[in-house]
C-alpha cells in the first residue's frame, strides 16, 4: 500500500480508537505514524494497542512508527476545601508550600523548584492560561501575589510560569518507567515534554541509548530562544502549539511555528504541527474552514508530519479526523503552486558528499520526471538527507533494518521498505527497479533514480548516483 502524498499523519489513539477495528481503520484511512500519550491511560492499555498496531503492521506489509510521548512535569495547585473558587481581578492571593486545602485567598503549591526560580513582578497562569497572576514577594515557600485575571479556580488545576526556566528535570519518575516499558516495547520514538534548554536532550538521550529516536516537544518560550541547539541535538521536533500558546501571546505562535519549521528542514530533522488541527471534530463530522486552513498551512510549510490529539484519541469520529486530513494534504500536494512554495523555502545543502549528491538527485527527479527517487540506508541518514531536498518524486527507502524502516514512516515524502542488502551496482539496480514496480510507484518504461553508497552495507557513505528506466 502506498501513499499518493508526501506529508504524513500522526494520530493519537485512546478511548475512542483503542480495538483493533478501529485502529485498521485509521491506517487504512491514512495514519502513518501512532502516537501512544502516557499522560492518559496504563501501561497494560498502551500495552494492548502497540501489540495491534504491530498486527497491523504484519498484515499490511507496511512499517508503522509508534510514537510514545512521555507526560513530562505537571506542576498544578493543590485542592480547595469547600470546592472551586473564584479570583477577583485586584484580590490578593498566595500560594505556599502549606499542604492544607486552600480557600479564595491562598492556595497549596508543592513545587519548591517554582518558588526558588520565582522574582517580584513574575507572572504565573494558571488552568491554561485563564487566570494571571503577578508576583509581589515571594520566597522559597512561598510567593504573595495579586490576581490580573481573575475567574473559577479547582482542584489540581496546572500552572504555567512564562518566560521563566525552571529548575527541574524533564525526565520524572513517572517518565522514566514508561520510558523503560516504552523501550522494552520497542517503541521507534519517545517524544519529551517540556523541552526547556539543550541539556535537557543530553539527559534523555542518556536514558534511551541508542534504542528510539529522540523527538523534542517545543512548547516552552525558553525553548524557543535555544532553538537551534535543541533542534541538533535532537532527531525530531513536534511544534506543540498548546501549552506555547498558554505562555506566549497568541498572535505570536504562528510565525514561531513556521520558524520551527523552517529550522528543521534546514538541519534535515522532522517535524510534526501539533494541537487543535481539526479540534472541532472531537464532536462534528466535519472541520471548520479556519482548522483545514490550518492544516494546509502546515503542508504548505513543508512540515513532515501533521498531528491529531482528542481528535482521534477521545473524539466521536477517529476515522473521518483522519480521512479529512489525508483529503486536506492531498488537495494541497496537488496544488501547482504548492510546488512554487516549496521550492522557495528550500534551503542551500551541506557541502557535503552525501548533499551534493541528493541535491543532483533533487535536480535530476525536477528534469527527468522520474517515477521515483531510491535510496539505500541503513542508519536512515540517506533518506532524511533526500527528504530535506523535498524532491518532486516520492522517496522509497529501502533498508535492512525495521527499526529504521518504522522510524522513516514519520519523514515527508519517504516510503519505507524493508530490504536486505546489496552486494554490487547490478544487485542495486535491479532491486531498486523491482521494488518500485512491486510498490506501485513505477510501471514498465519509467525511470528511477538511485543513490546509494560504495562501498554497500557501511552507513554515512553516500557517493553513488545512478538512473535507471524499469
Amino acid at each position: 500500500m502506498r501513499r499518493y502524498r508526501h506529508a504524513k499523519i500522526v494520530a493519537t489513539l485512546g478511548p475512542s480508537s483503542s480495538d483493533a477495528k478501529t485502529i485498521r481503520a485509521l491506517f487504512d484511512a491514512g495514519a502513518d505514524v501512532f502516537r501512544l500519550n502516557f499522560s492518559h491511560g496504563s501501561q497494560a492499555e498502551h500495552k494492548e494497542r502497540l501489540d495491534i498496531i504491530r498486527a497491523v503492521e504484519r498484515d499490511t506489509g507496511r512499517p508503522i512508527a509508534v510514537l510514545l510521548d512521555l507526560q513530562g512535569p505537571k506542576l498544578r495547585v493543590g485542592t480547595f476545601a469547600q470546592g472551586p473558587v473564584e479570583l477577583k481581578a485586584g484580590a490578593a492571593f498566595r500560594l505556599d508550600m502549606d499542604p492544607k486545602p486552600g480557600d479564595a485567598t491562598r492556595a497549596p503549591l508543592l513545587h519548591p523548584e517554582i518558588f526558588a526560580a520565582l522574582t517580584p513582578d513574575t507572572d504565573l497562569l494558571l488552568d491554561d492560561g485563564k487566570l494571571r497572576l503577578k508576583v509581589d514577594a515571594c520566597g522559597p515557600d512561598f510567593a504573595a501575589t495579586r490576581v490580573t485575571t481573575g475567574g473559577p479556580l479547582s482542584d489540581r488545576k496546572g500552572v504555567n510560569v512564562p518566560g521563566v526556566i525552571l529548575p527541574i528535570s524533564i525526565i520524572t519518575e513517572k517518565d522514566r518507567k514508561d520510558l523503560e516499558f516504552g523501550l522494552e516495547l520497542g517503541v521507534d520514538w519517545l517524544a519529551l515534554s517540556f523541552v526547556q534548554r539543550p541539556q535537557d536532550l543530553d539527559e534523555a538521550r542518556s536514558l534511551i541509548k541508542g534504542r528510539a529516536a529522540i523527538m523534542a516537544k517545543l512548547e516552552k518560550p525558553a525553548a524557543v530562544e535555544s532553538l537551534d541547539a535543541i533542534v541538533a541535538l535532537s532527531d525530531g521536533v513536534m511544534v506543540a502549539r498548546g501549552d506555547l500558546g498558554v505562555e506566549l501571546p497568541a498572535e505570536q505562535v504562528p510565525p514561531i511555528q513556521k520558524r520551527m519549521v523552517r529550522a528543521c528542514r534546514m538541519a534535515g530533522k522532522p517535524v510534526i504541527v501539533a494541537t487543535q488541527m481539526l479540534d472541532s471534530m472531537v464532536n462534528a463530522p466535519v472541520p471548520t474552514r479556519a482548522e483545514a486552513s490550518d492544516v494546509a498551512t502546515a503542508v504548505y510549510d513543508g512540515a513532515d508530519a501533521v498531528m491529531l490529539s482528542a481528535e482521534s484519541a477521545s473524539g466521536k469520529y477517529p476515522v473521518e479526523a483522519v480521512q479529512m486530513m489525508n483529503r486536506i494534504i492531498t488537495q494541497v500536494e496537488s496544488d501547482p503552486h504548492y510546488r512554487e512554495v516549496i521550492e522557495a523555502s528550500r534551503t542551500p545543502a551541506e557541502s557535503t558528499v552525501s548533499d551534493a549528491i541528493f541535491c543532483a538527485m533533487r535536480r535530476v527527479a525536477g528534469l527527468l520526471r522520474l517515477a521515483a527517487t531510491v535510496t539505500y540506508t541503513s542508519s536512515g541518514y540517506s533518506s532524511l538527507r533526500a527528504a530535506r531536498e523535498r524532491p518532486a518524486a516520492p522517496i522509497v527507502s529501502l533498508t535492512p533494518d525495521i527499526r529504521t524502516a518504522r522510524r522513516l514512516a514519520l519523514v515527508w515524502g519517504v516510503h519505507s521498505v524493508l530490504a536486505p542488502d546489496v552486494r554490487d551496482v547490478t544487485e542495486m539496480v535491479d532491486n531498486a527497479r523491482e521494488t518500485a514496480l512491486r510498490e506501485e510507484f513505477a510501471r514498465p518504461g519509467d525511470t528511477v533514480v538511485i543513490a546509494a553508497g560504495m562501498p554497500f552495507g557501511v552507513a554515512g557513505t553516500t557517493n553513488l548516483l545512478r538512473i535507471a528506466q524499469i
